[in-house]
């Protein structure tokens, strides 16, 4: 019906020449003006179409607007309502208010005046409206980012979930690729869902090499070429809330101790600012790598390892919880296909929970979605898109080969930086194919050169 964008402004009020002077004066406005002359056609109009806005005349040939307020509110429950009288008195909008209304104005009146507050109505009632939306959001929120699942330890993590809800401290979640760290994370920041703090997800394995510092801290206008304004970084977006670092193995070095400073001290200073700002920002971080062992390999702080593992909740391998496949897999296809009344045949079921998972989750769900989207009917079938040759089960590892001695073990980064030497010797250095063959973007390639102290043309 409205085609100015959905807005409706409704005037109930016997006076004609008023409404014919309102419908006049709103005639361009961005919102569509409806009057009508009585309290029952008013109520009659309300209960068949939203009014955003209404000016509710107080003396009406059926009802009295004091009564009709609260009819109308019922009808239309987001509905700003102004009353308009002709016989104002103070204890007269006192109980107007009292009864819903937003807005109190007297006749006669400019309608300048009641442009005012008509705009304002409306700015309330959208205000609102992004409010509730954005009550729902973290309501969806909290409810979809739980784990399924109650075997291989994570009734232990589910535990210290709740614990690490409970205060700010820093959180360390390790875990291999797809175990689902970003959604303990946000199970953390939405655990109290009674508020509604801002929630930061930064993946610090794809912020850009040069952009990085810029990306997590901000920058002022001018602090280097390109930056043509001011700019907050993620850490400011966070303020209040939470930052989720996930990758947190993949910021170089020289930001770590920036990083620490403000997990010390709580302050921050933009790339290129002489002035710091206090902010309180909860980090919570993530990586499927051994941070300790980097630590001993001098690729990442110790300091900054240990201040960001106050709190440690590992994540286990889909491999290692069997037991919750089933109840995983129905609850992707509920979430995937919600009221489709798919199937598993048991077949289907038992191939996925002998199927190792080196994508542990996330490649589940992937599986099932490709499955669901490929299928003939209700029933799913996943196990075609198994690999044909799935890796061996990691976990049988420590029973097939012997542990090695104690003392013939590398640490970590020198291991990176032999295979690295091997690679940059089989390419002649060239650094693009370097980095294609390690499955790594060139400009961290060009970082871990720099960490292992190797010349960028250095291949020996």
């Amino acid at each position: 019906m409205n085609e100015q964008g959905g807005k409706t402004l409704l005037i109930i009020d016997d006076d004609r020449l008023f409404c014919a002077a309102v419908l006049a004066f709103f005639k361009n406005a961005a919102f569509t003006t409806i009057s009508v002359h009585t309290g029952g056609d008013g109520l009659a109009w309300c209960s068949n179409n939203r009014a955003d806005v209404v000016l509710l005349d107080q003396k009406l040939p059926d009802s009295e607007g004091l009564q009709l307020c609260e009819a109308i509110l019922d009808k239309c429950e987001q509905a700003k309502i102004i009353f308009i009288t002709a016989y104002p008195s103070f204890d007269h909008a006192v109980q107007a208010l009292r009864n819903g209304a937003h807005d109190y104005l007297s006749k006669p009146m400019e309608l300048e005046e009641l442009q005012l507050a008509v705009e304002r109505a409306f700015r309330t009632a959208q205000l609102e409206r992004v409010e509730q939306l954005q009550k729902l959001h973290i309501h969806r929120e909290s409810q979809q980012n739980k784990l399924i699942g109650r075997h291989g330890g994570l009734r232990t993590v589910n535990h210290l979930i709740e614990l690490a809800a409970a205060n700010r401290a820093p959180v360390l979640i390790t875990g291999e690729t797809g175990t689902g760290k970003n959604v303990v994370a946000k199970a953390i920041h939405y655990f109290h869902n009674d508020h509604a703090p801002s929630f930061v997800d930064a993946n610090c394995a794809a912020l850009p090499e040069n952009l990085i510092e810029s990306e997590l801290f901000g920058h002022e206008k001018g602090s280097f070429t390109g930056a043509l304004a001011l700019r907050k970084g993620l850490f400011e977006m966070a303020d209040g809330g939470t930052l989720f670092l996930d990758e947190i193995g993949e910021i170089p070095l020289h930001l770590q101790a920036k990083l620490l400073g403000i997990l010390d001290n709580g302050v921050l200073r933009r790339l290129g600012s002489q002035t710091a700002r206090k902010i309180d920002v909860r980090i919570i971080a993530a990586t499927n790598i051994d941070l300790e062992q980097a630590a001993l390999g001098k690729t990442f702080r110790e300091d900054l390892y240990y201040r960001l593992s106050v709190m440690r909740i590992h994540l286990p391998p889909l491999r290692q919880r069997r037991e919750d496949i089933k109840e995983l897999s129905y609850y992707f296809l509920k979430k995937i296909a919600p009221d489709q009344g798919l199937t598993l045949p048991a077949e289907e079921l038992k191939a996925l929970i002998d199927y190792p998972w080196p994508g542990n989750v996330r490649e589940l769900r992937n599986i099932l979605e490709r499955a669901i989207i490929l299928r003939e009917g209700k029933a799913v079938h996943p196990a075609r898109l198994l690999a044909s040759k799935p890796p061996p089960d990691r976990s049988n590892f420590a029973n097939m080969v012997p542990p090695p001695a104690a003392d013939a073990i590398q640490p970590l980064a020198d291991l990176e930086k032999d295979h690295i030497q091997k690679a940059l010797t089989a390419f002649a250095g060239n650094h693009t194919r370097v980095a294609l063959a390690l499955g790594i973007a060139r400009s961290t390639l060009l970082r871990k050169l720099d960490q292992h102290r190797l010349k960028p043309g250095d291949s020996k």
